[in-house]
């Protein structure tokens, strides 16, 4: 583990868009959203060479800059490793994203998404997707990696869905192997867990969390009152 002598000055910074600084940000946000309860969920950010993690086990509301773990992505050792707190499980599943051009991954634990993915299995079976249309909603998803534009009206969005693990580290190989099968996506539902979702950018991954999320609560009470 190369850690840097400077690693601190990896993390501080007055840019408020600074990774360390966003992240935490970013994670207060989603805690008033409920996506990051009780410790759950994460986020990670890649800045150039740079991968900034959010450490496992911590209040995301309450994180602060100099909590955060910096990984260099090509050799995937850390520059900056706080002592007294965890690397995130959820690191090998963020480096799957950024080995897909991504710029930004956020895992939630969405009550919205947990519900979609249960609703999937009692009605269509544990091989299917998640898959809805002729919501307004979609508009805010991407067509696909190197694909222009967004979804529109008309298409139908494809969500791949994983069987959930034990340990968070163990569903690396399930969710590379639903990206390549769904090359066109930019989200992974687990089953009883939440979801991943990626971007090329924070605000394209913050874009498409906030429209999936919506879209998911809408199709839970969609199913409630019998609507299509």
């Amino acid at each position: 583990m190369a850690v840097r002598e400077d690693a601190d000055q990896l993390v501080r910074s007055t840019d408020s868009q600074h990774p360390a600084n966003l992240i935490c940000e970013l994670c207060r946000k989603f805690y008033t959203l409920g996506w990051v309860t009780g410790t759950g969920g994460g986020t990670s950010i890649r800045h150039n060479d740079h991968i900034f993690i959010a450490p496992s086990g911590v209040q995301k509301e309450l994180m602060q800059p100099t909590d955060m773990f910096v990984m260099d992505y090509n050799n995937r050792q850390y520059l900056r490793k706080p002592t007294t707190l965890k690397p995130s499980a959820c690191t090998p599943l963020f480096l799957a994203a950024f080995d897909r051009g991504a710029g930004c991954c956020i895992h939630t634990h969405s009550q919205w998404a947990v519900l979609v993915t249960l609703l999937v299995e009692r009605d269509f079976g544990t091989k299917a997707c998640f898959e809805i249309e002729r919501i307004e909603q979609i508009k805010g998803i991407p067509k696909g990696r190197g694909k222009a534009g967004n979804l529109g009206y008309h298409d139908s969005l494809r969500i791949p869905i994983i069987e959930n693990t034990a340990h968070e580290e163990d569903l690396t190989e399930s969710l590379e192997k639903a990206m390549e099968a769904h090359p066109d996506t930019y989200a992974v539902l687990v089953r009883r867990h939440g979801i991943y979702v990626w971007g090329d950018s924070v605000q394209k991954a913050k874009t498409q969390c906030e429209s999936l999320d919506y879209i998911f609560q809408l199709a839970v009470e969609m199913k409630r009152l019998g609507l299509p």
